[in-house]
C-alpha cells in the first residue's frame, strides 16, 4: 500500500508550517507509525549533516528527530543558501550543484523537481506516512510557473493540503480567505482545511469568527493551536531572541552579519540561565561583554568586510585590551585569520579579503564542502558533539595550538594567550558538558547549562500534546 501523503502549507512565511509538521510527526510516531517529514524545496542558511553525509535544512533534521527517524537527504531534496540578494547556491540530494541566479534557477526547476520526485518516491516506500511542509505561501503568484515548493508538488503527487495561519500577527481571516481567493479551482479543492496557530485569549470570542470562515469557504478549521511560549525548537531561518536571564550572567554579543548562518548554534545559549545572549543588529552600538562570537556565514569575505565597515575590527581589538574573549565558528573563524582567498569565486567574486589578524592562519576557499557529524572534546576538557558544513581549507602556524580535539584530529586555533579561539565546529554548545567548557573559557565558573537534546526533545513532546488536544489527527487525510 502506498504511503499517504499529506502537505502543510501557510498563508505566509512563518505561519507555523515547520512546527505543525514537526508536532504531527511526533504524534504519530507515538502510536508506532512509520512517518517521515519531508520539505521539497527550502531556502534556508540554518543547515545539517545528515547520516548519508549531505546537507539539508535545519528544520527537516528537527522534524527527523520528531519522526525518531535518522535524518537523510531525502528529506530536503533541494536546498537553497541565499549568498546574496539575487544569488544563492543550490544544494540537491545533500551536495552543491552550482551557485545560481533567480533567473537561472527558475530555468532550472524542471530539473529540482525531477530530484524531489525521485525522494518524495523513495519517501513512499519505506513509510506509511509523509507529511510535507511548503514553503511560503502558495498564493505567491509570480512564482506559480513550475512550482516545486507548493501546489506544484501537491498537484504532482496528487495530495490533499492543510493550511495554516498565524492568528498572532493579526488578519487571520483575510490570510486564510485571500490566499484561497488566489489559488485555481484545482488547488482550492485539494485544501481540505484550516489549522490556525499562535492563538491566545478566549476561544469562545473566537468561535464567530471560526462559523464564518467555514461558512464562507466551505472547508472546516481543524484545529485552533494555542501560543505556545517557550518551545526550545530550531529555527529555520528568523532569530529567535527570547530569553530568561537570571543573577550572575556572562554576556555573548553575535553580531548579526547580513549573510549570517546557523545562528541556531546559540540556541542553548538563549536558554542558558547564566547567559545574557545579545544579538548585535545593524545600527545598534554594543555594551561592554564578556565573549563575543563571530558566526558562520554564507559569504564570508562579504560579512568580514561588512563587520569591519561596522567598526567591529576595532571593537574587536578594544575588548580583547580590557580581557574578553573572542570565539570564532566556521566562517567567524575564517574572519579571525590573517586573509580568506576565493580565487576560484566559489562565494562571490574572486579575490581576497582580509581578516582581522587574531589568530595566524589564511584560509582559501575551494568548491569542496566538507560535511561531517563529529565527536570530541574541548582541549581542557568537556565532551563535544557537532557538525562541520564549510567551504575552505584553513592554515598556518595557529593551527599547533587546537582549540577542539576531535576523534579524527585536532580542530580550529586558540591563541598564544588565551583570548581568542576559532573552530569549524556548529554545535558546539549543544551538549551540557561541551557548553560548560567554552563558558568557563570565556569566564563563567561552575556550569549550570542544560542539555539542549534534551531540551528539543521535551518542546517536542509538548508541541504533540498540544497538537493532539487541538486536532483530531486520526481524522485527516
Amino acid at each position: 500500500m502506498a504511503a499517504r501523503t499529506l502537505m502543510i502549507q501557510g498563508t505566509t512565511s512563518d505561519a507555523g508550517k515547520s512546527t505543525l509538521v514537526a508536532g504531527l510527526v511526533r504524534a504519530w510516531a507515538r502510536r508506532g507509525v512509520a512517518v517521515a517529514p519531508f520539505k521539497p524545496q527550502n531556502m534556508a542558511l540554518n543547515s545539517a549533516v545528515t547520516v548519508d553525509g549531505g546537507e539539508i535544512g535545519r528544520s527537516q533534521y528537527l522534524q527527523a528527530q520528531a519522526a525518531r527517524i535518522a535524518p537523510t537527504t531525502d528529506l530536503n531534496p533541494v536546498l537553497l543558501k541565499p549568498s546574496s540578494d539575487v544569488g544563492a547556491q543550490v544544494i540537491v540530494h545533500g551536495h552543491a550543484v552550482a551557485a545560481m541566479n533567480a533567473g537561472d534557477y527558475h530555468q532550472y526547476k524542471r530539473q529540482a523537481m525531477t530530484a524531489v520526485l525521485a525522494s518524495h518516491a523513495r519517501l513512499c516506500e519505506r513509510f506509511t506516512r509523509v507529511i510535507v511542509e511548503g514553503a511560503g505561501s502558495p498564493a505567491e503568484i509570480n512564482l506559480r510557473d513550475d512550482d516545486i515548493a507548493n501546489m506544484g508538488f501537491a498537484e504532482a503527487v496528487d495530495c490533499p493540503v492543510i493550511l495554516v495561519a498565524d492568528i498572532d500577527k493579526g488578519g487571520v481571516f483575510a490570510q486564510l480567505v485571500g490566499t484561497l481567493a488566489l489559488l485555481s479551482a484545482s488547488e482550492r479543492d485539494r485544501v481540505t482545511g484550516f489549522v490556525i496557530n499562535k492563538f491566545r485569549g478566549d476561544r469562545a470570542l473566537l468561535q464567530p469568527g471560526l462559523d464564518w470562515l467555514e461558512a464562507h469557504t466551505g472547508k472546516p478549521v481543524l484545529g485552533v493551536l494555542e501560543h505556545l511560549a517557550g518551545l526550545s525548537l530550531d529555527a529555520e531561518d528568523a532569530i529567535t531572541t527570547d530569553q530568561t536571564v537570571g543573577d550572575e550572567t556572562l554576556v555573548v554579543q553575535v553580531p548579526v552579519t547580513p549573510r549570517i548562518s546557523n545562528h541556531t548554534d546559540f540556541d542553548a545559549l538563549r536558554a542558558h540561565p547564566r547567559v545574557d545572549l545579545q544579538f548585535v543588529r545593524p545600527g545598534e552600538t554594543p555594551g561592554p561583554a564578556d565573549l563575543v562570537v563571530l558566526a558562520g556565514s554564507k559569504n564570508t569575505r562579504v560579512d568580514c568586510d561588512w563587520l569591519r565597515q561596522a567598526g567591529w575590527g576595532e571593537r574587536l581589538k578594544r575588548h580583547l585590551r580590557y580581557g574578553g574573549r573572542v570565539l570564532g565558528i566556521c566562517g567567524g573563524y575564517q574572519m579571525l585569520g590573517i586573509d580568506i582567498a576565493d580565487p576560484d569565486g566559489i562565494e562571490d567574486t574572486p579575490g581576497t579579503t582580509a581578516g582581522f589578524g587574531l589568530l595566524d592562519l589564511n584560509t582559501r576557499l575551494d568548491a569542496d564542502k566538507h560535511l561531517q557529524n563529529v565527536t570530541g572534546e574541548l582541549v581542557g576538557g568537556g565532551v563535544i558533539a557537532g557538525y562541520r558544513i564549510h567551504c575552505g581549507r584553513t592554515q598556518g602556524a595557529g593551527l599547533a595550538r587546537p582549540f577542539v580535539r576531535l576523534a579524527d584530529g585536532p580542530d580550529g586555533a586558540l591563541s598564544a594567550d588565551g583570548q581568542v579561539a576559532g573552530t569549524y565546529l556548529h554545535g558546539l554548545f549543544d551538549t551540557g558538558a561541551g557548553c560548560d567548557a567554552v563558558l568557563a573559557w570565556a569566564g563563567l565558573p561552575d556550569g549550570g547549562a542544560i542539555d539542549h537534546a534534551d531540551r528539543r526533545e521535551a518542546s517536542l513532546e509538548r508541541l504533540a500534546d498540544a497538537i493532539e488536544a487541538a486536532i483530531d489527527i486520526e481524522a485527516l487525510p
